[in-house]
């Protein structure tokens, strides 16, 4: 199992993804909208944004994504603690145990990136993204 920080931007997590590049080194890698199956479900002026970049640096990786203003991305409230599991039964495990008394917000469920994903807030107030992706 990984934990990894994932930020929230209302369309700079490129800009963001550049900074702290800067500032900590390692690569960075960016998929946009306009590359997935969900290109035809986004507006024109969001198809270029980050549906998943990634800053890959000596110190760790932070994930950041481009959402829109109604899904989040407010400075503050713009990050989620993501869970990269080994199983799917792990992913039903953590999921479950994090969801107790929190809020889903994305059932855990097959994606077109992942074989189980799914996003909570738990009773404390904290988002998390569970992650099982098969490779």
């Amino acid at each position: 199992m990984q934990l990894n920080p994932s930020l929230a931007f209302n369309g700079t997590a490129e800009e963001a993804l550049a900074l702290y590049r800067k500032a900590l080194g390692g690569e960075v890698q960016v998929m946009r909208f306009a590359e997935t199956p969900v290109a035809e479900q986004v507006c024109d002026d969001f198809k270029n944004k980050v549906i998943y970049g990634t800053l890959i640096s000596p110190l760790g990786t932070i994930a950041a994504m481009d959402c829109p203003p109604e899904r989040g991305g407010q400075p503050g409230k713009n990050f989620s603690i993501a869970v990269h599991v080994d199983s799917a039964s792990q992913a039903d495990s953590v999921f479950t145990t994090l969801a107790a008394e929190g809020e889903i917000t994305m059932p855990l469920d097959k994606t077109f990136f992942s074989e189980r994903f799914g996003m909570l807030t738990d009773k404390f107030g904290v988002s998390w993204m569970i992650n099982y992706a098969k490779n």
